[in-house]
Order: C-alpha cells, then structure tokens, then sequence
C-alpha cells in the first residue's frame, strides 16, 4: 500500500494535502504538483511511501530543481512511483544510458528467438541489465535545515513519513490527510 503527501512550508507553519499520483508519470510531473501547492515560492516535500519497503523524500524550493531521496532504490524500482523519483541523475548514470548501443550488440544467432540468458537472474527478474542499488540514493542532507539530520534519515524504516512530519512538527496536519 502507498501513501503520498504533500507538505507545503508556510509563514504559519506546514499545510499538508494529499495528493494522488496516477496522472504523475515523470519527476517534472511531480515538481509541477508540489509547486501548485504553494502559494508562494516555499518548501514543499513531497512524501511517499510503500509499506514496510521504502520511502521517498522530495523537496522543491521555488524554481530550484528538486531534491530527493530514496531509502532502498532497489525496493523503489520495482514500483511504478519509485520509478518517478529514481531518475538518471540519482542512480549516477548519463541520461539515454539505458538505450541500446547498437554498434556494441553481438549478433551472434540469438537475435532469431535464441535466450541465451537462461540463467541470468537479472534477465529473469525483468530487469533490463540495469543494476539499481540496495540501500538508500539521493540526497540525505535534504531536511538537514529543517531539523531532520541524514543519520536521522537513514535510520527511519516502517512508519518513515509519520517520523518525518514529527521532526518537522507536521505530524498532526499530516493525519489530517492519512
């Protein structure tokens, strides 16, 4: 089960709203909805979380480009929101790295139909060669200055978002939209 809120940062403190992402489909997507939440140029995070997996962290300051974090890649690859936030950038890669180099394939007679991955895990579990790492990506120094340290930060599992919005003070607006 997922769970995404926004909290926008305001003069009289955090406003929470919950949001639905079934029409976000990119991280620009996701950076347009937390900015039309603000009436201002102020913080917006927006969290996200997969029951007991992981969790998300996404903050948009203004027009700056977003910040985020991820505690388990791995886990976030396999959902279609952790896909949203695991972009190029974050996993380290140049972006179009995930195209074919067509001059670097062997065609070597499996191009008729042949699988000669047959034992290759990665091929089995649908992955498209791609290794995504276990453990948390991004930027943990992303609620740094709003009282949530990176230790603090990486440490958080089940319950991630409702310990977030306690650090941050938001926890009572935050069950408004649980």
């Amino acid at each position: 089960m997922y769970f995404a809120a926004l909290l926008a940062r305001t003069e009289d403190g955090w406003e929470a709203s919950d949001t639905e992402l079934d029409d976000v489909e990119t991280l620009s997507d996701l950076a347009d909805l937390a900015r039309e939440a603000s009436a201002e140029d102020d913080t917006v995070l927006v969290l996200i979380e997969q029951e007991d997996a992981w969790f998300g962290v996404v903050r948009i300051d203004g027009e700056e480009d977003p910040r985020i974090y991820v505690s388990d890649a791995a886990a976030a690859a396999r959902s279609s929101y952790g896909e949203i936030l695991l972009t190029d950038e974050l996993l380290g890669r140049e972006p179009g790295d995930d195209d074919p180099d067509l001059d670097a394939l062997d065609l070597d007679g499996t191009e008729d139909g042949e699988d000669e991955d047959d034992d290759d895990p990665a091929a089995e579990a649908g992955v498209s060669g791609e290794i995504v790492p276990h453990g948390p990506v991004g930027d943990a120094q992303v609620l740094d200055d709003l009282g949530v340290s990176e230790k603090q930060l990486k440490s958080l599992s089940e319950d991630a978002v409702n310990e977030i919005a306690e650090s941050l003070g938001a926890s009572e607006v935050l069950e408004t939209v649980r």
